[in-house]
């Protein structure tokens, strides 16, 4: 039995999965979070959240790397930990830091920084010849002008190191640029009380279908899990709508994707990592979007576990304890399975959604969560706005998305203004 540390989480599906992971691998973890009551908070009522199944729960300042690497390191001593992890990518250099003053398995804190920070990976890729998108960093507005002049417009504004497209904007002209400038001023601290960097990254707007390439990376080697699609939507905002998986490409398309994707984790130097790296298919070809040295969210995870059966959030907990996953894949019945949101169009109330049981019994249908009675709906300007979520299978073939799309438009979310 193996014990781990684990140092916070997201709150959505991975703080669900990772723990369930550990859990059947036979193992324990010990859980490290700033503030306990955000993962209170999170958990249905009357239902306690798995994090708080650990073998121990502990407080501690996550966010002060000289006080926490010493914690860490006393703590180690008592428990003895085997490897550590986490789902968030806010913590994941914390992690990467853990590691190498613990000696246990885990990348290069210097990669995962790199990675972490979008400026960073652009910098580091652009310099290994890793195609992708042309880019400015911009320290101020003014600056921000000049370099959006020179790349020209339509363009994309990317905060350089927040999550779930938040404030990512298309920027069409020098006034849309000022306002999602302002809106990102009023946010100089992240979800977990770490100041941003102040800095942006601008981009050319790449046009084409956006893929994730799923891998594995450990002893030098990357292999890949397959490759999920994506469709977006909300714009000016940039907001996953739903994803399948495996894609379906082209072979040649999947085999230019996974090339990419193998080439920027080497440019980074990203070893001992479960990775989600984000693919533009330009008719230039192939450019990076963003690499994310974890597993990927929205789910795609359980996707990926009902096609193939390979269970990435074992995957990740084997790594971290640096071991080489099972990555073998086994016949499930289907040949895909897509997952779709429901996104909001107005902000209010939710009073209820409509369709929900009629949807729940629809063949092939696999998870349906939807938001309780009473939530209060914001205008979706990022994946943390959604209203639930529908996931389907095909048996058959690729027809798992058309299932999704139509089933969800039975979903009806009844908002109001109270």
């Amino acid at each position: 039995m193996a014990h781990l540390l684990m140092v916070e989480s997201w709150v959505g599906a991975m703080s669900r999965l990772l723990p369930r992971a550990i859990r059947e691998g036979g193992h324990e973890f010990t859980f490290l979070t700033r503030d306990l009551h955000h993962y209170l908070r999170s958990a249905p009522e009357g239902a306690a959240h798995p994090l708080l199944g650990a073998r121990n729960v502990l407080t501690a300042d996550t966010n002060d790397l000289e006080t926490l690497l010493p914690y860490a390191e006393r703590l180690h001593s008592a428990f003895g930990f085997d490897g550590v992890l986490t789902s968030c990518d806010y913590y994941l250099p914390t992690v990467a830091r853990i590691a190498g003053r613990l000696g246990l398995p885990g990348p290069a804190p210097e990669a995962v920084e790199n990675a972490c920070r979008k400026d960073a990976t652009r910098r580091v890729l652009a310099a290994a010849g890793v195609p992708g998108p042309r880019f400015a960093v911009c320290a101020d507005r003014s600056e921000a002008a000049a370099a959006a002049a020179e790349i020209g417009y339509p363009l994309v504004l990317k905060p350089v190191d927040l999550c779930a497209g938040m404030f990512v904007r298309r920027i069409d002209d020098e006034a849309e640029l000022t306002r999602a400038y302002r809106a990102l001023d009023g946010f100089p601290v992240n979800a977990r009380g770490q100041r941003r960097a102040p800095v942006v990254l601008l981009e050319e707007l790449l046009h084409g279908p956006e893929v994730s390439v799923e891998t594995v990376t450990s002893d030098g080697s990357t292999q890949v899990i397959g490759v999920t699609d994506k469709s977006v939507g909300g714009a000016p905002a940039f907001i996953e709508t739903g994803h399948m998986f495996p894609a379906a490409l082209p072979a040649a398309d999947r085999a230019a994707a996974e090339e990419t994707a193998v080439l920027a984790l080497k440019a980074l130097g990203l070893d001992g990592v479960v990775a989600h790296t984000e693919i533009k298919l330009t008719p230039d070809g192939p450019r990076v979007v963003e690499v994310n040295p974890r597993p990927a969210g929205n789910r795609i995870t359980e996707l990926i576990r009902h096609v193939t059966g390979i269970d990435v959030a074992a995957a990740c907990v084997d790594v971290a304890r640096g071991e080489r996953p099972d990555l073998r894949r086994r016949d499930t019945g289907l040949r895909s399975a897509a997952i779709g949101f429901l996104v909001p169009q107005t902000a209010g109330v939710l009073e209820a959604v409509d369709g929900g049981d009629l949807v729940r019994a629809a063949p092939g249908v696999l998870e349906l969560q939807l938001a309780e009675p009473g939530t209060a709906v914001r205008e979706a300007g990022s994946n943390n706005a959604y209203l639930g979520y529908l996931m389907a299978g095909d048996a058959e073939g690729p027809a798992a998305r058309r299932r999704v799309e139509t089933l969800l438009a039975e979903l009806r979310p009844r908002v109001v203004n109270r």
